[in-house]
Order: structure tokens, then C-alpha cells, then sequence
């Protein structure tokens, strides 16, 4: 039987999921990306057990990226990096996105009882 912790955990990679490979590819430009931000985590915070989702768009990153005259480049997970927070039966579990070694990393913060 999978317990409420596992089952909370699981929510959470759905969550990030779905959010890395429904917005990889978006355009984004400095201008954009508080936008894009903000539906970003309005889409995922739709999604059942999803309390809290933070996304912060690196206004320094997306311009070194951009490498031609149209003033934008194509969302990755090297621009950005993501917080969330999934409740199920009374658990708790916080994740992160952020780039580690070159790498977009999604990882689990904590897993908890309420």
C-alpha cells in the first residue's frame, strides 16, 4: 500500500512535470517574464494538493540568451528557478528547481506532517 507521504511526493513530480514540459520552448524576453512568471504558477496551482507554487524568471540569464535581433529566447530550466508546496492527507512536501552543476535540478526540500 503507498502511503500518504509517497502519494504526496508523487503529486509533487506531476507538478513539476507538467510545468517544465508545458512551458519549455515559451518565448520570454526581460519584458515578458514577470508575466509568464505569474502563469505559469496560476496553471500548476490548478492542479489538486498544489498549495503554492513560486516561479522566479532570471531577468540576467534570459538576456545573456538571447542571440538574435527579435529580443527573445526560448524558456529552459537554466532561466529559472521554481519552489512548491503539495498538501495531501495531511502531509506536506516542499520542492525546488534550481540550477546545480549546469543542471535544472527538481528536488524534494522536505516531507512532513502537518
Amino acid at each position: 500500500m503507498v502511503t500518504d507521504a509517497q502519494q504526496a511526493c508523487f503529486e509533487a513530480g506531476i507538478k513539476f512535470g507538467s510545468l517544465y514540459h508545458q512551458f519549455a520552448g515559451t518565448p520570454v524576453s526581460p519584458a515578458s517574464a514577470r508575466s509568464l512568471e505569474a502563469a505559469m504558477a496560476e496553471s500548476i496551482e490548478n492542479q489538486p494538493f498544489c498549495e503554492s507554487v513560486t516561479v522566479e524568471i532570471h531577468d540576467d540569464r534570459v538576456a545573456d540568451a538571447i542571440d538574435h535581433e527579435n529580443g527573445y529566447t526560448e524558456l529552459t530550466g537554466s532561466l529559472m528557478d521554481v519552489e512548491m508546496r503539495i498538501e495531501r492527507e495531511g502531509v506536506t512536501v516542499r520542492t525546488r528547481m534550481e540550477m546545480r552543476d549546469g543542471y535544472p535540478l527538481m528536488e524534494l526540500v522536505s516531507v512532513g506532517d502537518d
